[in-house]
This record gives C-alpha cells, sequence and structure tokens, in this order.
C-alpha cells in the first residue's frame, strides 16, 4: 500500500511537469515558425527592392502591390504630377481630333467649329514643346522644376477647359448632324424603295391593262365557235344604202374588243331620240371579225339602228407603200424597239415602258387618220374610242358649226397641264419652228370630223409627212395623240366640255356632278371597265349597258 500511495503522489507530480513541458515546447515550436516567416517576408522584400533599384523597371510577377508601393514611396511626387497633367494634355487631344474628324465627316470643313478644334489639338500638341516646357521638364535626367511646371500645368488646364466648353457646346449639334445624316440615309433609301415599287407597279398595271382578260378571250372563242357550228345561219349580209347615206348620223368605231364595241353601240342608241337613224361603222382585225359579226347577228341593235363590220385588211389602199405606219413597222430596228426584251426594257424605263406597246403602231390605232378614204361617200362622221360610255343623244354634235375646221374636240388643257410642249419634242428645230408650246392639247376619243373639210386641208398628206419624220421618234414618243395635234394644229374647233368627260380609267377624283351631265364619259387610262382593276365607283355606269342577256357573256363568266 505505502508503495502505490507513494507512487500515486509520485506520478501526479510528473503528469503536471509533463504537461507543462508540453505546452512550453508547442509555445517555442510556433514561435520560432513566426520569426522563420518573418525573417523570409524580410528577405523577400529586400531582396525584390534591390533587384528594383538595380533594374529600375516595373516587375512582371510576384508581390506587385508591394513593389507599387515601393515606387510610390521612392517617386519624385512633381514626376507623377507631370506625368498626370501630361496624360490630360494627351487624353482632350484626342477628344478633340475625334470631334475634328465628326466635322469633316458632316462636311463642316469650312465651318468655325472645326477650325477651333484644330487649333485647340495643335496648341495641345505644341504646349510640351516649347523650349521652357521642354529643357524644364521633358529632359531625361533633369528635376523637374515646379515653377515651371505649375506655369505648364496652368496653361494646359486653360486649354482643356475651352475644349471642353467646345465638346460641350458642339455635342448637341453633332448629334443632331448625325441624326439628320441618318435620317437622309434613310429618306433616300426609302425613296430608292418607293422608285422600285412605282416601277414595278408601273409595269403590273401595263400587264394587267393591256393583257387580253380570260373572260374576253372566252367570249371570242365562244362566238367563232357559234359561227363554225351554224355557218348557215351567219352568212354574209349584203350592202344596204343606209351605209353611205349623209343624211344619217354616221359613227366610226375601231376596236377588236367585242363586248365594248357592243356597250358603246348599246349606249348611243339606248339615249337616241332617233335610233333608227344612227349607222355605226365597226372596224375591227381579221382575228376577231367573225366574232365581231356574230355577236351583232345573235344580238341585233335595238330601235332600228345600223351596223356595218368590216375587217381592217378588206381596206386594200392601206398597205406599207402608201401608210407610213406599215412602212414603219417592217423596219428591223423598229421591230426590235417593240418586240424584243419588253419587259426587261419596261422595267428598266418606266417612264417609257407605255409607249413600247405594239399598239401604237398598230393600223386599227392609226385608222382615224384615213376616214374620208374609208368612207368618201360622207360628209360628217363621229368617231367614238371604244372605252366610251354614251348618256346623252349626241345627234346635236352634227349640228354644231366647226367654223370651216375639221376636228371638233373638247380641250384637256388647265393652267400648264396638257399643251403642246409635253406632247412634242420642242427640241428639234422642225417642231419648235412650226409650233406653239403653249398650244391647248385636246382629247381623242369623241371627235365630230367634217370630211369635207378634211379633204379640203389635205389633213392625211399632213399626217403622212410628219408620221414619216418621226421614224426616229425624234418629234414625239409615241400614239396617236401628238400626230394628231400635229395634224389638226390649226384646224380644231373647241367643244363645251360637258361633250366629254374624261379619265374614269386612272382619275378616282372627277365629281359624279360632272360625270353625270356629261353626253360622253371616258375610260381612258390602264383602269378599263372591263377589267378587274377598274375603278368602283365608276363601273357601273358602263355594266348597265352590258347585254347579260347574251349567253355566252354568263358562260364567260366576265363577274360584272
Amino acid at each position: 500500500m505505502a508503495v502505490a500511495a507513494r507512487g500515486t503522489r509520485g506520478g501526479g507530480s510528473g503528469g503536471f511537469n509533463g504537461g507543462l513541458r508540453t505546452f512550453f515546447s508547442y509555445r517555442i515550436f510556433f514561435s520560432a515558425i513566426f520569426t522563420l516567416l518573418f525573417l523570409a517576408t524580410l528577405s523577400i522584400l529586400f531582396s525584390s527592392h534591390h533587384h528594383h533599384h538595380d533594374d529600375d523597371s516595373l516587375p512582371s510577377s510576384g508581390n506587385a502591390y508591394v513593389q507599387r508601393t515601393f515606387l510610390a514611396v521612392k517617386s519624385d511626387p512633381l514626376t507623377t504630377r507631370l506625368d498626370l497633367i501630361y496624360k490630360q494634355a494627351n487624353d482632350h487631344m484626342t477628344l478633340v481630333n475625334a470631334y475634328a474628324a465628326y466635322a469633316r465627316k458632316l462636311k463642316l470643313d469650312i465651318s468655325k467649329q472645326l477650325r477651333m478644334f484644330d487649333e485647340l489639338a495643335k496648341n495641345l500638341t505644341d504646349l510640351p514643346l516649347k523650349p521652357s516646357y521642354k529643357s524644364s521638364l521633358f529632359e531625361p535626367g533633369s528635376p523637374v522644376d515646379e515653377d515651371v511646371l505649375r506655369q505648364f500645368e496652368k496653361e494646359v488646364k486653360d486649354i482643356v477647359k475651352v475644349a471642353r466648353l467646345m465638346i460641350v457646346e458642339s455635342k448637341e449639334s453633332y448629334d443632331n448632324q448625325i441624326k439628320i445624316q441618318k435620317l437622309k440615309d434613310t429618306i433616300f433609301a426609302v425613296n430608292e424603295l418607293l422608285i422600285k415599287a412605282k416601277k414595278n407597279g408601273a409595269f403590273a398595271s401595263l400587264i394587267s391593262a393591256k393583257s387580253v382578260p380570260k373572260s374576253l378571250h372566252c367570249l371570242a372563242m365562244r362566238l367563232v365557235e357559234e359561227r363554225v357550228a351554224h355557218p348557215e345561219k351567219y352568212k354574209e349580209e349584203g350592202y344596204k344604202e343606209e351605209f353611205e347615206d349623209p343624211s344619217l348620223y354616221h359613227y366610226a368605231i375601231f376596236s377588236d374588243n367585242v363586248i365594248a364595241v357592243s356597250v358603246v353601240i348599246r349606249s348611243v342608241v339606248k339615249n337616241a331620240e332617233e335610233p333608227w337613224k344612227h349607222v355605226f361603222h365597226v372596224v375591227t382585225d381579221r382575228m376577231n371579225v367573225a366574232a365581231m359579226k356574230v355577236w351583232f347577228r345573235m344580238r341585233p341593235v335595238e330601235g332600228g339602228a345600223f351596223v356595218r363590220i368590216k375587217a381592217v385588211e378588206e381596206y386594200r389602199f392601206l398597205n406599207s407603200s402608201y401608210v407610213p405606219v406599215l412602212r414603219q413597222l417592217e423596219n428591223a430596228n423598229m421591230q426590235k424597239f417593240y418586240f424584243e426584251n419588253q419587259a426587261e426594257n419596261a422595267t428598266k424605263d418606266s417612264t417609257n415602258m407605255k409607249f413600247r406597246n405594239p399598239k401604237y403602231l398598230s393600223m386599227l390605232n392609226h385608222l382615224r387618220f384615213y376616214l374620208p378614204e374609208m368612207y368618201p361617200k360622207l360628209h360628217k362622221i363621229l368617231f367614238l374610242d371604244d372605252d366610251v360610255v354614251v348618256q346623252k343623244d349626241l345627234t346635236g354634235l352634227w349640228n354644231v358649226d366647226l367654223d370651216g375646221k375639221v376636228n371638233g374636240a373638247v380641250e384637256t388643257c388647265f393652267g400648264s397641264f396638257h399643251r403642246y410642249a409635253q406632247y412634242l419634242n420642242f427640241s428639234h428645230p422642225l417642231i419648235k419652228e412650226r409650233f406653239n408650246p403653249k398650244a391647248c392639247a385636246w382629247a381623242f376619243g369623241m371627235n365630230i370630223f367634217d370630211l369635207d373639210a378634211w379633204r379640203r386641208e389635205k389633213c392625211t398628206e399632213q399626217y403622212h409627212y410628219w408620221q414619216s419624220l418621226n421614224e426616229e421618234r425624234t418629234l414625239w414618243k409615241l400614239g396617236t395623240l401628238p400626230p394628231g395635234l400635229i395634224t389638226f394644229y390649226s384646224t380644231t374647233k373647241s367643244l363645251d366640255k360637258s361633250w366629254h368627260v374624261l379619265g374614269l380609267g386612272y382619275n378616282p377624283s372627277i365629281s359624279m356632278d360632272e360625270i353625270c351631265n356629261a353626253a360622253v364619259i371616258h375610260y381612258n387610262g390602264n383602269m378599263k371597265p372591263w377589267l378587274d382593276i377598274a375603278m368602283n365607283q365608276y363601273k357601273n355606269l358602263w355594266t348597265k349597258y352590258v347585254d347579260n342577256d347574251m349567253e355566252f357573256v354568263q358562260t364567260c363568266n366576265f363577274g360584272l
């Protein structure tokens, strides 16, 4: 027991001493570690500073923050201040040059602002090059003179102040200029798109207007089919004295459109007080003459009016040796102009594309210049286009005193519009010498012609003379109105405007009162009433004269 007790006391004292020794051993160990770390850090710092002192360059790795701290402590504050001032000057010089570049881009080369920006940039560039500053501030190895630095700083600040004021003043102006330029660019781009769209639209409109609608083609085919199926019903009619009776009212209609001719004749007859005194001379081409004859045999004109239908080929005197237009159509250049690459030419030249339509040199279109020879026994005749509708009795036109002139027509000029200058080339010496550019133009489509005066004035010979001169299209572009204006230059009598109202094929703004008071309304333009593109507000004025009871009109689905 005694041994055990003694062992126990000894053991308790030894455990305490052992723990104390262990505690101090740890403290000594950690103190040694921290001492070594501190010495290692000091060694790295002093070695880095010594390396910088030897190389005089910024380190590229390790302890960059500590190294910058040592540089800041070691560097001259005046040098640092000089660097900052110089950097400020360079930054503002770059900004000034940028605004000067904007000014040049906006085409302000002669502006006061541009000159001032150039002067500021030059001053900022030249300032450090002054001898006093260069030797005292920018000489390598020399100390910075504080007084000179202060003066340099003052000059830089003055220039920078002016530059900032100018930039603030110019920024809004330049921003507006840039916005204006962008707006101009946008307007230009939109205008280009608009021009292109107009060209495409005009070309599409031309195709719609000049192409034969399916319904019209169907009608002609049905009529010809009827002729072939029942030839005994459609034998040629004999000559009638009324066809050349000068005491009757004679009309000339030249067309290849069956339903259009039908509407013209029906509208004349329905509004005539004495329809049995009216004689219609219809001339078409060889391809449509059979269809035209079948129509008027199946649907005779009401009221006892007379209709004579002939093909243009039946007038033997109309040949290339006599008619300039037929002779010109034999010309290779003319054929190329009309018949080669029409779509390509049209899209490139929308202004002249409508004049490339071969109809302008078709014989049907130029027959109006041969009326006295076609109807040698008549004294007067009323020429009607196939796109007109008659709303009143027209016999009063035969009683109009033409004062010995050839052509009775409604004038179309107003202000500076529809004058001779718009139809003829007055840069050509012949045109300039013979005609007045301000002379008022008139309309084809409803014209009362005194054929006796025509023969006396030799108007057809005048037409031949001018048409032959225009083979290269140097006097006028194309069409029948310009040669008509020339042929009947001094032999046209102006009629009251209520006789003939034009524009229903292109003008949506014609007064309905004016239309209702007109004796003849004319769908001149591309929007013909038998086409889908016709203007709805005028279409019913034409469709009410369509013979809807005719079986082929219903079969061919005119959609009227």
